[in-house]
């Protein structure tokens, strides 16, 4: 029997299954006591009000155009 036959038939369901069992209870122990707890606090992080200037390319503009602004007066004068 060559190590590398094409006729073997390999079953990995079980293998497959093993793994997934193994993630979830790696996923149990890493979770925090109080899980619910960090979700809403989680969700209320994600549900603050958004400003104007945050992760938006406002803010870079406005820096951009303030800087030009100030380098053609000083050109000016």
């Amino acid at each position: 029997m060559d190590a590398f036959d094409p006729e073997i038939r390999i079953d990995i369901r079980d293998r497959v299954r093993a793994h997934g069992a193994r993630q979830v209870a790696i996923a149990r122990l890493n979770a925090p006591a109080d899980w619910e707890g960090a979700l809403r606090h989680a969700i209320a992080q994600h549900r603050e009000p958004v400003t104007i200037f945050h992760g938006s390319d406002l803010r870079l503009f406005v820096q951009s155009f303030l800087i030009f602004f100030t380098a053609t007066m000083m050109f000016l004068i």
